[in-house]
């Protein structure tokens, strides 16, 4: 069996690096997998360098294509035809996709046009918030794939919702395999280098268009920040989007109080994560490791894809609002119980790799 795995961010080699672990352990006990992976390059990242696949145990690509740095419609089209000329000399079996990125979607398009099956990782999930390019790329790449994997039963429910059961697409509950990375990785954690050794802080991030764009947003958020930085120290690795925006607001002015760092790579934050009192951010994926590494999170959205954790009292939304905030800082109320399968407990890419073989 040839699976093609399409992949775009850093964050979705860390992901995919869990089930590519997983392929491999399961052809060291005989099973007939070979595994192709393209990186169609939509998020440059100088970090990921040679160094990196090492250090994280990650399988470099075989393909690159070297897209990223336009519009959402280029991209998108770009990825499409040099994908489907990749899947044409390969003739995989099975097209494997993370997420919600525009090369998820460009390479779904990619397959489906061609007949080759399709297994979506991280399927299900919705923010129902259409403004959200990722909202549109996860909805179209569902409705294309032939297996649907669901890290959460909430995933499961949106699916049945629109009707899966009408699609001829097979639906499994595997559990998340970010948590199988978090496990994976949590001994191999690396300190910052301009860190010293600091407790009781605040791990903050911030970088979604819809904060960073909107001056009003951003204000209400970064005020708020200011004033807890009076109170706890917060590390605030500063993505080069936010930077940008606060540079060209010039009236929002970060505390120097705040510790701004430049982005950190995963074992960094791993690290930050295991060492810190309280998360903030407006990052999906944080949001989960927070609950992985056992810390409270304030999330600085209007609405989130995991909204167990807000039920289970882990999480607690907030929008861009000072006030607000403030409140849920000095008031939430969080689970302090971390002993709750939510996410699989850390069998997700098992279970993926499995379905896969036995399909």
């Amino acid at each position: 069996m040839k699976i093609i795995t399409v992949l775009g961010a850093k964050p979705q080699f860390i992901k995919a690096g869990s089930v590519s672990r997983e392929i491999e352990r399961q052809k060291s006990l005989g099973a007939d997998i070979q595994e192709i992976i393209i990186h169609t390059g939509q998020h440059y990242d100088a970090n990921m360098s040679d160094v990196f696949f090492e250090e994280m145990q990650i399988p470099k690509p075989d393909y690159f294509l070297g897209i990223g740095g336009n519009t959402h419609g280029a991209m998108t089209g770009q990825m499409l035809e040099k994908i489907e000329a990749i899947l044409l000399q390969e003739k995989p079996d099975w097209l494997m996709i993370y997420g919600d990125t525009n090369s998820t979607l460009a390479g779904a398009l990619a397959a489906a046009k061609l007949h080759i099956k399709i297994a979506h990782v991280e399927a299900g999930l919705r923010s129902f918030n259409t403004k959200m390019p990722e909202e549109i790329n996860r909805i179209l790449a569902d409705r294309i794939s032939t297996l649907l994997f669901c890290p959460t039963p909430v995933a499961l429910a949106n699916l049945a919702a629109e009707g899966v059961q009408h699609w001829g697409a097979k639906v499994v509950l595997s559990g998340d395999v970010m948590q199988d990375g978090a496990l994976f990785y949590h001994d191999l954690a690396q300190k910052p280098d301009p860190l010293t050794q600091l407790t009781d802080f605040v791990l903050c991030t911030l970088h979604r268009a819809e904060n960073t764009d909107d001056i009003k947003r951003l204000s209400g958020i970064v005020a708020a920040l200011n004033q807890i930085a009076e109170m706890r120290q917060i590390i605030l690795p500063l993505h080069p989007r936010t930077r940008q925006k606060l540079a060209e607001m010039e009236n929002i002015k970060i505390s120097s109080k705040i510790i701004l760092l430049n982005p950190l790579g995963y074992l960094n934050m791993v690290y930050l994560l295991k060492h810190c009192a309280l998360v903030m951010t407006d990052s999906g994926g944080l949001q989960k490791e927070a609950f992985f590494f056992h810390k409270p999170c304030i999330t600085l959205r209007d609405e989130t894809e995991w909204v167990e954790l807000v039920e289970h009292g882990y999480n607690v939304l907030v929008d861009a609002d000072k006030e607000i905030i403030l409140n849920a800082y000095h008031s939430a109320k969080f689970t302090e119980d971390f002993n709750v399968n939510l996410y699989g407990e850390g069998k997700a890419s098992a279970r993926i790799v499995s379905e896969l073989v036995n399909f």
